[in-house]
């Protein structure tokens, strides 16, 4: 075999070396070609922006309800029952002092359970009793239900297992609900076209649009549903999907 000179080490070399940079070039052109075609899809429509639009209200309630449970114990069913009828009367009274219309307070049905403590030797009889109290007068509801202290003190054992705090509620939330919605999507507009500015793009019709529940909480800091205050939040989130042009 013939030696191998050092030139035409070099020329192989060379040549193989413009080769590869030619494919190289090539591929960087390839890749910047398919590039612009993407970028020119975008522009063509096929680009989407997805958006969401908050519309809040501050609401007061409008109506309150408490329910009040009481129980009474021994081991007479004539005396324990007795004293359930006082402790009703003296539930009404409270009620009646605080404003209240016979048509506000309602019965929500009575229970007796018993059973026999062979530790002491006797029935054990408890009558439990709930009442609903009910109004559009959220002021006067608030008075009662801070004053419920009186209750105790005119004899009545109040059941904390069959009843619990004032719930507030907002029944006019269809009032707002075309205004709230409407805010709502001006706002996903208002962020979609911030966003084509940015991007030098121009909003275009919708695709999709979804509309979020209603939700209702409690101002000022407090979560939960807000049933526990008169003082609530309505809120509503809209999300839209916009083509870009």
């Amino acid at each position: 075999m013939a030696p191998v000179s050092r030139e035409s080490i070099v020329a192989e070399w060379t040549s193989s070396t413009v080769i590869s940079g030619a494919l190289i070039g090539a591929g960087l052109a390839l890749a910047g070609a398919f590039v612009a075609f993407g970028l020119a899809d975008i522009r063509k429509g096929d680009a989407v922006v997805t958006v969401r639009g908050v519309s809040e209200r501050d609401v007061a309630a409008d109506l309150a309800t408490w329910t009040i449970a009481t129980q009474a114990n021994g081991s007479d069913l004539a005396i324990v029952q007795g004293k359930a009828d006082a402790d009703a009367a003296a539930v009404r009274a409270f009620l009646a002092a605080n404003g209240f219309t016979p048509a506000e307070v309602q019965p929500r049905g009575s229970s007796v359970s018993q059973y026999f403590d062979s530790g002491q030797g006797r029935l054990n009889i408890t009558i439990r009793q709930r009442f609903l109290a009910r109004t559009t007068d959220i002021a006067r509801m608030e008075k009662a239900f801070a004053n419920q202290a009186e209750i105790i003190r005119r004899g009545v054992a109040l059941d904390s297992d069959g009843g619990g705090g004032v719930t507030y509620s907002f029944t006019r939330l269809n009032d707002v609900k075309p205004a709230m919605i409407a805010e709502a999507t001006k706002s996903a507009r208002a962020a979609a076209e911030q966003f084509a500015r940015d991007s030098d793009t121009r909003v275009g019709g919708i695709r999709q649009a979804t509309q979020g529940l209603f939700s209702i909480t409690g101002r000022d800091g407090d979560t939960g549903s807000g049933t526990d205050t008169p003082l609530q939040k309505v809120r509503v989130v809209t999300t839209i999907d916009y083509n870009l042009d």
